[in-house]
C-alpha cells in the first residue's frame, strides 16, 4: 500500500510541471519583408493564452538582436519605445500589429526575402514558471511598401 502511494506521488510530481504550463497560441505570425541596406524590420502575430500570462522575451537564431517595443500616440506625436513585457490576459487574444505592440528585429547582417522563415522564441511567464513558444514567422511584404522606420 505505500509502494502504491509512493508511485502516485512521484507520478503526480512528474505531471505536475507541465499542468502548471500556460498554453498559448499563437495565429498570424509574419515578419516584415525588407530592402537592400534595411537594418530593421518587425515580427506581428496573434497571442491567446488561457491563463494570465506575460511575453517578457523574444530571441532569433537569424537575427542579432530582438526587442519588444510599442507604438502609441504621445500627444499629437507617435512614439515608439521598448517594453519589458507585454500582458497577456487569460482568454483574450493579443495582437502584435503595425502601429501598436510589435517585436523588432534589429541589426540585420542582410535582407529578409519575402517568403523567408524566420524562427522566434517568444518567453512568456504566468505563476511565477517560465516558459518558451516556438514561432515560425513568414517574411512578406504588407501592401503599399510601407516601411518600418525608426
Amino acid at each position: 500500500m505505500k509502494l502504491n502511494a509512493w508511485m502516485f506521488s512521484l507520478v503526480t510530481v512528474l505531471i505536475a510541471p507541465s499542468a502548471w504550463a500556460v498554453n498559448v497560441s499563437v495565429a498570424d505570425a509574419w515578419a516584415r519583408a525588407t530592402m537592400p541596406g534595411q537594418k530593421v524590420s518587425g515580427a506581428y502575430m496573434k497571442l491567446t493564452a488561457d491563463a494570465d500570462a506575460k511575453l517578457i522575451g523574444a530571441s532569433s537564431p537569424a537575427v542579432p538582436r530582438v526587442e519588444m517595443h510599442e507604438m502609441k500616440m504621445d500627444g499629437e506625436v507617435m512614439r515608439m519605445r521598448e517594453v519589458r513585457a507585454i500582458d497577456l490576459p487569460r482568454g483574450k487574444t493579443v495582437s502584435l500589429e503595425p502601429g501598436g505592440y510589435h517585436i523588432m528585429l534589429m541589426n540585420l547582417a542582410r535582407p529578409i526575402a519575402a517568403g523567408e522563415v524566420i524562427p522566434l522564441t517568444l518567453t512568456i511567464e504566468s505563476g511565477g514558471k517560465r516558459q518558451t513558444v516556438e514561432v515560425k514567422a513568414e517574411a512578406r511584404m504588407p501592401g503599399g511598401m510601407q516601411h518600418h522606420q525608426h
